[in-house]
């Protein structure tokens, strides 16, 4: 074989190379690309005030069966003003899209944290939903129906003021619709917040162009259903009312909740 034959062969054994290598990338690109269009977001639960969360167990478990990955960080409950660098934090270290979804006071942390990077859209479940300037305590206040007032325990110490829940009469405003030893173990173990928390003013209203869903329990008893509506209309945000249902919906209604997080992740 003469060297002008050697050098056409080994020259078109190149050019087969280099073609499939670049079918193999243009391959592996566009797997890559249809994985990151699939892949689920992180589904963030923010508890409310008095809870851990724990109060997300029963949708937790729901999500993680449907493939989504769950975090569930515990809220320090000291005030929007305090808690919401530390969750800054934690959502910094969640790669990737995310949803938000806040019970009860942690709708408000919801709304402080929109803007991070990767939050796809917002669900509120029995939640707060402030605009900034507004106070938590002024906004339970505005409607009847919360009889959260008169179930408070102060707890001074030297650092300020905790709130606490009477764990005699709290149950049935919590949980009117949980057997009442669910309610119990609840009250049990629950974590005082600080009294800032509903005093405070938020600093930050959510992102108009977020979408956003609310669950409102009809038969909240925590924060007035009247009061859940107007703020959930006001946010343009898609609601889902679940009738007769407590405040703590997520335990007691964990399935209906888990679709509407499931929805916003979609």
């Amino acid at each position: 074989m003469t060297t002008m034959k050697l050098m056409l062969k080994a020259r078109n054994v190149l050019i087969t190379a280099l073609g499939a290598g670049l079918l193999l990338a243009g391959a592996t690109t566009a797997q890559a690309a249809e994985s990151n269009a699939t892949q689920k977001p992180t589904i963030v639960l923010l508890h409310g005030a008095f809870a851990d969360g724990s109060s997300w167990s029963q949708v937790t478990g729901r999500l993680q069966r449907d493939g989504y990955k769950v975090v569930a960080p515990a809220v320090p409950l000291r005030g929007t003003v305090s808690d919401t660098p530390y969750l800054s934090g934690v959502l910094a270290g969640i790669p990737g899209s995310k949803v938000l979804v806040g019970h009860s006071y942690g709708g408000a942390l919801v709304s402080e944290l929109a803007d991070q990077s990767g939050v796809k859209s917002l669900v509120y479940v029995a939640a707060f939903i402030p605009q900034a300037g507004e106070t938590l305590g002024a906004l339970n206040e505005q409607f009847p129906g919360s009889e959260l007032g008169p179930n408070l325990v102060p707890i001074s110490y030297p650092g300020g003021v905790d709130l606490a829940l009477n764990t005699q009469t709290a149950g049935p405003v919590l949980g009117a619709d949980l057997p009442a030893s669910d309610g119990a173990v609840f009250l049990a173990a629950q974590r005082p917040v600080s009294a800032v928390a509903f005093t405070e003013p938020v600093e930050k209203t959510a992102p108009a162009a977020l979408p956003k869903y609310a669950v409102i329990p009809s038969g909240d008893k925590a924060i007035a259903p009247d009061a859940e509506r107007f703020m959930a209309k006001r946010a343009g945000a898609t609601i889902t009312e679940i009738p007769g249902a407590s405040h703590l919906v997520a335990l007691s209604q964990p399935a209906a909740v888990t679709k509407v997080i499931e929805r916003a992740a979609r």
